[in-house]
């Protein structure tokens, strides 16, 4: 929610720098290692009573450029079922299974957590929707399992662009493909993907090599269905695993003006 708003802040890089600082471990008790953005996210819900008017607070002192939703309030545990047949709980560990190379079978919630009813209007209102990039198990995914959001996202009358990510994650994703992501991101909001952005470009060698050795290789295309438009293009931007932010927003424009404004 923090990295979301930060994303739109006026001032992003200095905005970034101090509210993404943790507290050093000397610090008093248990906000050693917190973020000081999460600390005034929660001292803000703490005063309002509510977090999404505290996120909204947040959004207004960053002088944030659109709004940030969060798709539920409610608690709830990611969990996992591997291909082996095990079950993970909790996004660590999630995370550690596939690491430790068991793929991903089936995820829910436990327990189910229904979308709040402002952040389902909010969804239906949409001109298109935009997913990724971002961890896709434990980021992208968890949010269409919660109750409503699938319902919401097929109203939305505009394309869905799916943004894929630039490596895959771990050696339970060995040889996943943006084919497969495209084809579970489907299964997941109940509609097609019309439109994937896929980079074809890859850094140094060097760069690579860094990244195999934490079991990470660069998102291969693998057979994606032909009704899905696929943008192409250099978005790896540097020697760390990032897209290219003004070669992104390009590309995403050119998809939504020529979808919507024809």
């Amino acid at each position: 929610m923090l990295k979301c708003a930060l994303a739109l802040a006026r001032n992003e890089p200095e905005a970034r720098e101090i509210l993404l600082a943790r507290l050093p471990m000397l610090a008093h008790g248990k906000l050693a290692g917190h973020t000081g953005g999460n600390l005034l996210l929660s001292m803000m819900e703490r005063y309002t009573g509510d977090f999404l008017v505290a996120v909204d607070a947040l959004r207004a002192l960053l002088g944030c450029n659109g709004r940030v939703w969060p798709i539920s309030t409610e608690p709830s545990t990611l969990c996992a079922e591997h291909a082996d047949g095990s079950v993970s709980q909790g996004e660590f560990q999630v995370d550690a299974g596939q690491a430790d190379g068991r793929s991903i079978a089936r995820l829910w919630l436990d327990p189910l957590v229904a979308i709040r009813p402002a952040v389902a209007d909010a969804i239906r209102s949409l001109d298109a929707i935009v997913i990724g990039p971002g961890s896709y198990f434990t980021s992208l995914l968890p949010i269409f399992l919660v109750d409503g959001c699938r319902q919401a996202v097929a109203e939305v009358k505009g394309p869905v662009v799916f943004i894929a990510n630039l490596l895959t994650e771990g050696r339970g994703m060995a040889g996943f493909t943006a084919a497969d992501a495209v084809s579970r991101l489907e299964a997941a909001i109940g509609r097609e993907v019309d439109v994937i952005v896929l980079n074809t470009d890859t850094p140094d060698r060097s760069v690579l090599e860094r990244y195999a050795r934490e079991h990470k290789a660069p998102l291969a295309k693998g057979a994606l269905p032909a009704r899905c438009e696929v943008i192409e293009g250099a978005f790896w931007g540097g020697e760390i695993a990032r897209h290219d932010r003004g070669r992104l927003t390009a590309a995403v424009w050119a998809v939504l003006a020529e979808r919507l404004l024809a």
